[in-house]
């Protein structure tokens, strides 16, 4: 994967053309042609399978910018606050859950981000005792577009002016030179998605290979942006122990195993809906060989002994590789935690809990 992004056309929806956002992009996309359209829905279902990833959508969002991660009750979740920048990304992992989530062509990007960035902070504002770990990742790779977006150059001022918040970029990508040239720098945390080497070569089309991810994040640790991981989704595939391992060594070579903020770890987990859209669009995946049951979220999941086998194996080798990680569980169940992880949080409260100290130890994050 190469830092230049294929764009192909740009459409400007209603009014997205009179935000700062917009006029970021299109200078950035000066000579990639342009059209407008009137403003759609955003829940539209279009007829195609295909998600368009080379076409930018400028349009204004009109939904909540921040909001918490969509957990269950069924699961513990970890209280992310997720900041809505957009939908899609340029990269095509076969496992995407945004392929059925959404299942909306195009590179969407909300122009009215910075506009509306004022009463989100407002809102951060009013609640100085409650710390924000907030993370664009969920939605969109928060880096892939960076080079023509500029979030980068955004959000680290944002989160600056709120001590009690701290920013999440989670990419696969190499995309880092906005962020190396950004001087806010407080309270932010740069994470890469990580996989096993046969995961990343097979299933995450358009993505680096974890070797150059590591590297990436080696330039950003040696900058001193503090670093996170996050094994999600972990897959079983043949050889999935040796291959895993191969990742943690390659962790081992590049990382300095210091301001680690935390390294999450979760299994394949999918909405049924999912599966013949990934068998129509990526024919040669392996992700859909396990076996799966329906768990108490409504999503396809590993039995329960695999998925513990598989996060206490990964357990061990991080363990020794950081003893002081941050290790967590992304929505698993406190008996999955007691048998593979050895401890368990209480509650959702508890396991958010855990994450503020690490933000205020690792971070520097502070209630007001």
């Amino acid at each position: 994967m190469t830092n230049k992004i294929s764009i192909k056309r740009t459409i400007i929806e209603g009014n997205a053309e009179d935000y700062r956002l917009a006029s970021t992009v299109l200078k950035n996309l000066a000579g990639i042609p342009k059209e407008k359209s009137g403003l759609q829905s955003f829940n539209e279902k279009p007829d195609t399978l295909s998600m368009d990833k080379e076409t930018v959508r400028l349009l204004p969002f009109a939904g909540e910018f921040l909001k918490p991660c969509p957990g269950t009750r069924s699961y513990l979740c970890c209280g992310y606050q997720i900041l809505n920048v957009g939908t899609n990304c340029p990269l095509d992992c076969s496992y995407c859950i945004l392929q059925a989530y959404f299942n909306q062509p195009s590179l969407r990007v909300f122009a009215n981000l910075q506009e509306e960035l004022e009463g989100v902070s407002r809102f951060i504002g009013e609640r100085g005792n409650k710390i924000f770990r907030i993370g664009t990742g969920e939605f969109t790779d928060s880096l892939a577009l960076d080079p023509v977006v500029r979030w980068s150059a955004v959000l680290p001022a944002f989160v600056e002016r709120h001590k009690n918040a701290v920013l999440e970029f989670k990419t696969k990508t190499t995309r880092i030179q906005g962020l190396l040239s950004c001087k806010n720098r407080d309270r932010v945390v740069v994470s890469w998605s990580l996989n096993s080497p046969y995961v990343a070569s097979r299933e995450e089309h358009g993505a680096p290979s974890i070797a150059m991810r590591l590297k990436a994040a080696a330039r950003c640790q040696k900058e001193g942006f503090a670093l996170a991981f996050h094994f999600d989704p972990m897959i079983e595939h043949k050889g999935w122990r040796e291959s895993y391992q191969k990742t943690v060594e390659l962790l081992d070579k590049y990382i300095k195993p210091k301001r680690i903020a935390w390294i999450s770890m979760g299994c394949l987990r999918f909405m049924p809906l999912l599966k013949p859209i990934i068998r129509k669009r990526h024919p040669g995946s392996c992700v859909l060989h396990g076996e799966f049951i329906m768990g108490m979220d409504g999503k396809m999941r590993y039995f329960k002994p695999v998925r513990i086998e598989m996060y206490r194996f990964m357990r061990n080798l991080l363990s020794e590789w950081h003893r002081e990680a941050g290790l967590y569980l992304c929505m698993e169940s406190k008996d999955v935690w007691e048998e593979s992880m050895g401890w368990s949080p209480g509650d959702s409260e508890e396991l958010a809990a855990f994450l503020d100290q690490r933000a205020m130890r690792i971070l520097g994050a502070s209630p007001l």
